[in-house]
């Protein structure tokens, strides 16, 4: 994932004694172990949260559309970027052609900005409907796919200079070796690459959803005022009756409006979640990146067991993270997963069928006591005008 450059200087320097352009092996291993357990793991977990979305009986909701497109993008992570960033640790050197090199980088880019940006939609709409709840009545259903189609098409868009970044080239003049590098106009086409990327992908996010939550946090903090007030009215008031006579009902139903629900309490808490995961996940990474390029001192080689790995791996790990986070604040979505599984599905159906015969033999029972009860000679409407008649002739 790191942009170095053809012809870099600072990656010139042996990586091990015996193959001037090697690698450390040991190194390397933890690389491919991590990358393919985080690999495995964001898979299962994404196409988890999509089977439970697909099987759920609830109605979908807006938070459960940009959850699905999270879980896609997460997806494009894991197959675009993740996945070829093992098969690069595999084979050390990239083994394809042209094209190819450039349509990895493009769709790994692609990856980061749709993850990140998704995510930025969704902390925009859980702002709207607790900061503007009055404009989530106005077809929000047509915004929320607004917003995620651009979401799709941004991401597309600022991706595509990789196409041009790019290429296969050797790695040094005259080595032999060819990898895919980027080309940059020295001495700051590198500086420019790597600011653009992580301002676009983390800081110019991270902004907005710091000043989002501001306001999210805010509104929340006056709706707890609000509701504190009103049960201190509410108590000093004689009667309902009294409060609805001196003109309080207007006011009781903008407070359905203005109060703030439990289940979108529950959305924020969830996003906030996803929010700080990534934040703790892509913050070393970005960090690492700009070290290198900004302080002249900067060696691949002397760092690259320590920082510029661990920070790679930790980025990777966010793909990981977002199902599990549905999942424990969305706590019917891991009992729709639950219900999937081809074992409960059998259970599923065992209990229904238990439960049908169950209510049969209730009917059946029912049936028989009607049967036991009822005349043998006359029915009940018959019963009751004998017992009439018989009362005529008695008075």
């Amino acid at each position: 994932m790191a942009a170095r450059p053809a012809n870099d200087p600072n990656d010139s320097s042996p990586r091990n004694e015996s193959d001037p352009f090697g690698r450390n092996e040991q190194v390397a291993q933890i690389e491919i172990t991590v990358l393919s357990v985080t690999f495995a793991v964001a898979v299962m977990g994404n196409l988890s949260v999509l089977l439970a979305l697909h099987n759920t009986k609830k109605k979908t909701s807006r938070m459960h559309l940009f959850v699905k497109h999270l879980s896609l993008a997460d997806l494009v992570v894991a197959f675009f970027q993740v996945l070829p960033q093992l098969c690069w640790e595999i084979t050390f050197r990239f083994y394809g052609p042209d094209f190819l090199c450039r349509i990895v980088k493009h769709l790994q880019v692609l990856g980061m900005f749709a993850s990140t940006y998704m995510m930025v939609m969704m902390t925009l709409d859980r702002y709207i409907a607790i900061c503007h709840p009055l404009k989530t009545l106005q077809q929000p259903t047509r915004r929320s796919y607004a917003m995620i189609a651009g979401t799709w098409l941004c991401s597309l868009v600022l991706s595509t200079p990789q196409y041009f970044i790019f290429s296969l080239s050797e790695i040094q003049n005259g080595s032999g070796v060819y990898d895919c590098w980027g080309h940059f106009v020295e001495p700051w086409g590198v500086k420019a690459y790597i600011t653009w990327i992580t301002s676009g992908i983390f800081l110019v996010p991270v902004v907005i959803l710091v000043i989002s939550y501001g306001f999210i946090c805010r509104s929340i903090w006056m709706n707890i005022r609000y509701k504190t007030k009103t049960k201190k009215k509410k108590k000093k008031s004689a009667s309902g009756a009294a409060c609805k006579s001196s003109g309080l009902v207007g006011k009781s139903s903008v407070s359905s409006v203005t109060t703030i629900s439990r289940a979108k309490l529950r959305t924020v808490k969830m996003t906030f979640v996803i929010v700080l995961a990534y934040i703790v996940c892509w913050a070393p990474f970005f960090i690492v990146q700009m070290w290198s390029v900004w302080d002249e001192n900067f060696s691949w080689h002397d760092s690259e067991n320590t920082a510029v790995t661990l920070s790679a791996l930790l980025a990777s790990l966010n793909s990981c993270c977002n199902p599990w986070i549905y999942m424990v604040f969305s706590g019917h979505l891991l009992r729709d997963f639950a219900l999937c599984l081809p074992w409960r599905q059998a259970s599923r159906y065992a209990h229904a069928f238990r439960k049908e015969e169950s209510d049969s033999s209730i009917r059946r029972s029912t049936l028989l006591t009607r049967i036991v009860h009822r005349s043998p000679t006359c029915s009940p409407t018959c019963q009751s005008s004998k017992s009439a008649r018989s009362g005529t002739v008695d008075t």
